[in-house]
């Protein structure tokens, strides 16, 4: 299984990179950071209407190459330009072409809060997130214990990191909101098989209390699939390749009626 292969990349990864960077001196350099007292990824999406988290993705196991051309600091300029609420910056280099560095570079370009898209299994990729600039974590049920959960939403909010809690079922979700999820996102997309099922979203919003904001993710393409998502009150959606491959952001939104 592909999350499976994802995940062991990414532990092999950190591993490299804690000997380049120990933990305790990432601690350090974390602890040099001015404090936040704010939590603009969830202030974003926790406005009126439907929120936006518009995804810089260069490539996926499911589509390959997206955009041999990858402009992605023009690409969130133009996304910023475009009024979404908050940018998904792929950082995983193995399967999505994501790069860490990414981050900072966005983040010196726009003033949206960014959230670091990478499979998160450890702790130091939370404070590895919060040095790079992102103000939102992502957080997959499946790859993560109860007590990984619980731990892992506990260091973002002490790092003043927002964390969305990606779940692909009912038990996920459960399994989300009993760590203590603030932002419950349901992934469309089957990880086994890579199908869509638009419908994964529209019935899990109902197992979702409505002081848990909920993101709808993947294969969102149409304007009948945000209105779908609007009548069954997902308070946001994240939205991918639809955007990466529109050579007019604002005109792509529009055209999905989201604005």
């Amino acid at each position: 299984m592909i999350l499976d292969q994802l995940v062991a990349a990414t532990k092999k990864r950190i591993v490299h990179q804690q000997q380049l960077l120990p933990l305790a001196q990432l601690q350090a350099q974390v602890a040099q950071l001015a404090p936040r007292t704010t939590r603009p990824f969830e202030t974003q999406l926790a406005k009126p209407g439907l929120a936006v988290i518009g995804e810089l993705k260069k490539a996926s196991p499911s589509k390959g190459l997206i955009a041999a051309q990858f402009p992605y600091q023009q690409i969130a300029h133009d996304y910023e330009q475009a009024g979404i609420a908050a940018i998904s910056v792929l950082t995983e280099p193995d399967y999505f072409q994501g790069n860490d560095q990414f981050l900072p570079a966005v983040a010196a370009t726009v003033k949206l809060p960014l959230l670091r898209k990478d499979f998160t299994v450890s702790s130091y990729m939370i404070y590895q997130a919060r040095l790079l600039g992102a103000s939102a974590i992502l957080l997959i049920v499946a790859i993560l214990t109860d007590q990984q959960l619980r731990d892992y939403l506990a260091l973002a909010d002490q790092l003043g990191l927002s964390a969305l809690v990606e779940a692909h079922d009912t038990e996920e979700v459960q399994r989300a909101l009993a760590a203590g999820a603030r932002i419950v996102g349901v992934n469309n997309r089957n990880l086994k098989d890579f199908s869509i099922d638009l419908q994964n979203s529209i019935q899990l919003r109902q197992q979702v209390p409505a002081d848990v904001l909920f993101v709808a993710e993947s294969g969102i393409k149409t304007a009948a699939d945000i209105g779908q998502l609007k009548a069954a009150g997902v308070d946001a959606v994240l939205i991918g390749e639809t955007l990466m491959r529109a050579p007019d952001k604002a005109a792509q939104l529009a055209a999905l009626g989201v604005n």
